[in-house]
């Protein structure tokens, strides 16, 4: 699609990728996501990807892949280097919303912090408590989580039910609970520049000629 841009991305980011897209006007903007729930097999994320861009990378003028890293332990980057296109920065989305200043500087003041998005709060019990199966198997439970002392809910919006739903995942795992409003100002940023290149590159052609 010619001066299309398609993005390639997690489909725990579609709402937020949508409301972008609707807020800027990014008329030129296509998104294919994959299932979120490869956030417990990440592993998969790699070839899952690799598939989308064998498919659809010759049909844009521009990929951008929207995931981070995503535990896939550099082989992400293997697979994209390959074709040439770029990510996200950061190690997972909670660096991407939070910006990496401030998601290290939560590390490192608390290393034993899980994070919630606006999406995992959502579907917490889905992702968390029936994948990793906490509900059938509590024993799991204290396996999993007991090296965490607090959950840390990385807001994306003002939204009082998703608040509430962080506040019950934290007392369902017995941690302390705190909230930083990060809103979509970061991913904002790291998409524009792969939306707008090519209104970019048609005012610099019409500026020269």
């Amino acid at each position: 699609m010619m001066g299309a841009t398609l993005i390639i991305a997690c489909g725990a980011l579609a709402r937020e990728i949508d409301a972008l897209k609707r807020a800027n006007g990014w008329d030129r903007l296509q998104v294919q996501c994959l299932d979120a729930s490869l956030h417990n097999r990440p592993k998969a994320i790699p070839a899952r990807v690799d598939a989308l861009l064998e498919k659809h990378f010759h049909q844009y003028e521009r990929v951008f892949v929207a995931y981070a890293d995503c535990g896939t332990g550099g082989a992400l980057d293997k697979v994209l280097a390959r074709w040439g296109v770029s990510r996200l920065p950061g190690a997972h989305c909670y660096e991407v919303f939070a910006t990496s200043p401030v998601f290290h500087a939560l590390a490192e003041a608390e290393p034993g912090t899980f994070y919630l998005t606006d999406f995992l709060a959502r579907h917490f019990d889905r992702l968390v408590i029936e994948d990793l199966k906490l509900d059938t198997h509590p024993v799991l439970q204290d396996m999993l989580f007991g090296h965490y002392q607090r959950i840390v809910y990385l807001a994306q919006t003002d939204d009082p039910t998703l608040l509430a739903k962080a506040q019950e995942a934290a007392d369902r795992l017995g941690l302390a609970f705190e909230v930083i409003e990060t809103g979509l100002t970061a991913l904002q940023a790291a998409l524009a520049p792969q939306v707008l290149h090519f209104d970019h590159d048609r005012e610099a052609h019409h500026a020269t000629h």
